[in-house]
């Protein structure tokens, strides 16, 4: 086996994903625009399903336009809320996006035409999909390694942000990504630290030959 890798850059790659978190607090600033043109060529060279790359990125430069979208993000999150029942309060003393303070905001969407997309998708259509969030787990990794925070927000209403965007009949906003400088990156996954939930071990997930038979 050919050795690509010295040891300390398998370690840096190790690092990058250990070290990421889903950022909700940032500082303001700016990302340069050659920065933030290598985060999205780490994201257009993630792997998808039968070479379609179905992603498509959308820079807000637009602040009535961030705005407007904050908003969005805004009324989802009091609706799930409300939807969490017992947990209300505990879920709205969250901070669950940075709209407003993060350098850049980006939304991701999946191109209109995937019908015509078999190669892999004939019995699963949702590899579409995975390929997006390869692409977003590429950019993430790409963007800790920078020294830059970002954050996926998924408290929208696809329905109501396509038209917002003038999105094509068929494309579909999958997520809002808020990236830019932070102050510190949290410890631990956000959720964790603030006791909402608790991150279960890789040995509890990972079965062998059948779902539920622990790996000998």
């Amino acid at each position: 086996m050919t050795a690509d890798f010295t040891d300390s850059e398998r370690a840096a790659v190790y690092r990058a994903i250990a070290e990421r978190r889903d950022m909700r607090h940032f500082c303001g600033g700016q990302i340069e625009p050659e920065v933030l043109q290598r985060l999205l060529n780490a994201a257009h060279q993630a792997p998808s399903v039968g070479l379609m790359q179905p992603w498509r990125f959308i820079r807000i430069c637009n602040p009535e336009r961030r705005a407007a979208i904050q908003n969005l993000v805004e009324q989802e999150r009091q609706q799930t809320a409300e939807a969490l029942g017992e947990r209300r309060d505990e879920f709205l003393r969250l901070k669950v996006e940075g709209i407003k303070d993060c350098a850049e905001l980006l939304v991701v969407a999946l191109m209109e035409g995937r019908e015509a997309h078999i190669f892999g998708r004939r019995t699963l259509p949702d590899m579409d999909l995975a390929s997006v969030a390869c692409a977003i787990q590429n950019l993430w990794l790409a963007a800790r390694a920078e020294g830059l925070g970002m954050g996926w927000v998924s408290l929208f209403d696809p329905e109501a942000l396509g038209p917002l965007l003038s999105l094509p009949q068929g494309a579909q906003a999958v997520a809002i990504l808020c990236l830019g400088p932070v102050t510190a990156f949290y410890q631990q996954p956000m959720l964790e630290a603030e006791g909402w939930t608790k991150a279960r071990p890789l040995s509890e997930l990972l079965y062998q030959d059948d779902w539920g038979t622990p790996l000998c």
